[in-house]
């Protein structure tokens, strides 16, 4: 079912399901964004707002979602960073399900409490943002680390095997817009050296563990001193420097991306510390993230994002890779295609 006829079902969905919470009457549903989820505002008649994610299907287990919130419960309770929480529905489940005419399979449905804050802006000066991005994940990735994570777990893995592997998280990169041989050709090197240096990188608990995944601007909001996250839903099992390359997607090649590297850094050592291992694997980190993204273009072809960056991604990826695969990265030469 293509994005336009889904809208529709997705919406009455939502509107449908409102009585399974507690939800005064009159609450409206206004659509916020498409994903891997629908994402839904719900604004309340007495001005109160909450967030509801509808959950794309065949993505995330039961397991998986209730992990996801487990964690949010565990950031926010011991680690005292300000993060959604889940409202349960009338039945006391913070996961319910609903199906209307017109979709093919039930969907999960999650109430979040709305999270205040502002947004920082690509068009603004991005140093301190990305300073409070590698200070928060480095925050996240140390209460990862002392987690006690349930006997239910499950979460997706991003490594390069769940990434360029026979049944990757986002699809076959191929599959992407990509049909020039020779970008084939250059991709299909990348993947190659990718994975070779990838293989190097050790898997240890204080390198690899639960990451947010997305850690994006996108997905941080400031209120003065206080740094908030949302959107969990991609966290998962990666290298902890994966929340770096996450950080740079779509701008890991513009004039101010080794100042921001720089930032993110800063603020991660904060709390974390880092040595050559770690940051000599920042570049094949960012390349795994870009050979994710062109797949997750072919399986959502129909978002704005996939539309906008289609035609030059590919090319922009064949550049930076030409840079990568000829030199090794190091600690003295993170981002080898500046």
């Amino acid at each position: 079912m293509d994005f336009e006829t889904m809208l529709p079902h997705l919406q009455r969905l939502v509107e449908q399901s409102m009585p399974l919470w507690d939800l005064p009457e009159g609450t409206t549903a206004t659509l916020m964004n498409v994903s891997e989820n629908a994402t839904y505002r719900l604004d309340a008649p007495d001005g109160s707002k909450t967030v509801l994610r509808v959950h794309r299907e065949n993505y995330h287990t039961l397991n998986g979602i209730q992990s996801e919130l487990d964690w949010l419960h565990a950031l926010h309770n011991d680690a005292g960073i300000i993060t959604p929480q889940a409202i349960a529905g009338h039945d006391g489940k913070e996961i319910q399900e609903g199906i209307v005419d017109g979709l093919p399979v039930k969907r999960q449905m999650v109430l979040f409490e709305f999270i205040e804050g502002i947004q920082p802006s690509e068009d603004d000066n991005l140093i301190e943002p990305f300073r409070r991005l590698g200070e928060v994940g480095a925050q996240l990735h140390h209460h990862a680390i002392g987690w006690q994570r349930p006997d239910y777990y499950e979460r997706l893995i991003w490594d390069h095997e769940h990434v360029v592997g026979p049944n990757p998280n986002w699809g076959n990169w191929r599959d992407g817009p990509i049909s020039e041989p020779a970008h084939i050709a250059q991709f299909e090197r990348l993947e190659r050296g990718m994975v070779e240096r990838l293989n190097r990188y050790d898997r240890g608990p204080e390198r690899f563990g639960l990451a947010h995944a997305d850690l994006r601007l996108a997905n941080l909001l400031l209120v003065g001193d206080s740094t908030r996250v949302i959107d969990f839903d991609d966290s998962g099992d990666s290298w902890f420097l994966y929340d770096l390359a996450t950080a740079l997607t779509l701008i890991d090649n513009i004039e101010a991306t080794p100042a921001l590297v720089e930032a993110w850094l800063e603020g991660y050592a904060r709390h974390r510390a880092l040595d050559g291992q770690d940051l000599a694997a920042i570049a094949s980190l960012i390349m795994m993230r870009r050979i994710g993204i062109l797949a997750w273009f072919g399986s959502h072809h129909e978002t704005t994002m996939a539309q906008d960056y289609r035609e030059l991604f590919p090319i922009e990826t064949c550049e930076m890779a030409e840079a990568y695969l000829s030199c090794e990265p190091s600690a003295d030469n993170l981002l080898p295609w500046f």
